[in-house]
């Protein structure tokens, strides 16, 4: 940040983020860093209207947390942060595949990079659906710039991909994202192959692929395919150090389209009653199924980061209506987070999970 007087505002926020129990409320925060009563309204003014840069201090993250060797999976995951009312900038009606309800919230996306057994998140961008991007009024309110316009999903993963290639210069990481109730899910597909970049993607259980080595393939929907397989036997990592063994059903796909177009993996842990678990597609083809079932495996890992900010370091707390409020407190929030998992980590502790993709 160019200015001292933000730099020492960020400081406080950031130290109220590490030190306050409970809910982080801008003026628990102040009190918990500060004797004077104007300091709430101060880290009001600083989060809500000082202008400064979400991208810098992000790109800033980024490179500490380059510095310590993360591993080469980008993980992309959301944040379902529940509001009440309809003032909140990007508040929708949702509804939560992972709850099973509709709620009423604004719907963050953020990338996340592993370093050894953490994960910390290095980007975030906020769902505007077009009640939002077409109201002139609420755009005006909510100081949304004339730049930001109603994406889907999907177009936000590849913007997440695109922002985190370029800061790091990385050309084989690996993308890591759950759309499994994405039903343009294949545009991201398609947005990944062009850009070269290797994936592992939980895809929704209709989405059409053909089995590689037919002669005259015929398009057939992923849940179907993986349940006429032959299960396979794998053995994966688990988080508390051992390993265990899994049933997986794969298969060698293409999709339609695109002839004859690149050679993917589809699979899936089969559960009880021969109902399958995530349906994910990889186009690490030449990699074991444990390597791209470990990977997958960090999509877990992922909603458990989320769901550790959002109790401990007050993701889901933003008080603020406005679009640069939302982004700049999605900063803090990363950086209180990331410094609290990463202070003191040597590169060497990060050298285990580099062997995933080895």
């Amino acid at each position: 940040m160019r200015r001292i007087d933000q730099r020492n505002w960020a400081h406080a926020y950031l130290k109220g983020l590490l030190v306050t129990s409970g809910k982080k409320s801008v003026r628990r925060l102040a009190t918990a860093v500060s004797d004077d009563p104007s300091a709430v309204q101060s880290l009001r003014q600083f989060v809500s209207l000082s202008p400064w840069d979400f991208d810098e201090v992000m790109e800033e993250l980024t490179q500490w947390v380059a510095d310590r060797q993360p591993d080469p999976v980008w993980s992309i995951g959301r944040a379902v942060l529940p509001k009440r009312g309809d003032r909140s900038v990007g508040v929708h009606r949702y509804f939560d595949l992972s709850s099973a309800r509709t709620v009423n919230c604004q719907l963050g996306l953020g990338s996340f990079q592993c370093v050894g057994t953490t994960q910390v998140p290095v980007d975030w961008c906020l769902y505007l659906s077009t009640t939002w991007t077409h109201d002139s009024k609420r755009r005006r309110d909510a100081r949304i710039p004339d730049s930001e316009q109603h994406r889907p999903l999907w177009a936000h993963t590849l913007r997440l991909v695109d922002r985190l290639s370029a800061r790091t210069n990385s050309t084989s990481s690996v993308v890591l994202v759950d759309m499994s109730d994405e039903p343009d899910v294949g545009y991201l597909l398609h947005g990944l192959a062009k850009r070269r970049r290797d994936f592992v993607v939980a895809v929704p259980p209709h989405l059409a692929v053909l089995q590689a080595g037919e002669s005259v393939p015929a398009p057939v929907s992923a849940r179907t395919l993986i349940l006429a397989q032959n299960p396979e036997s794998a053995v994966f990592p688990r988080a508390d150090g051992h390993r265990r063994g899994a049933p997986l059903h794969t298969s060698l796909v293409r999709l339609p389209g695109n002839s004859p177009g690149p050679l993917y993996r589809l699979f899936a842990e089969l559960g009880p009653h021969r109902n399958p678990g995530p349906l994910w597609l990889t186009s690490l083809t030449r990699h074991s199924v444990e390597e791209v079932g470990s990977i997958a495996a960090l999509q877990r890992e992922t909603t458990d980061v989320i769901g550790s900010m959002e109790q401990d370091f007050g993701l889901l707390d933003f008080e603020g209506r406005s679009f640069p409020g939302w982004y700049h407190h999605m900063a803090l929030v990363s950086a209180a987070y990331t410094f609290r998992r990463l202070r003191g980590l040597t590169s060497a502790a990060s050298h285990g999970t580099a062997q995933r993709l080895r």
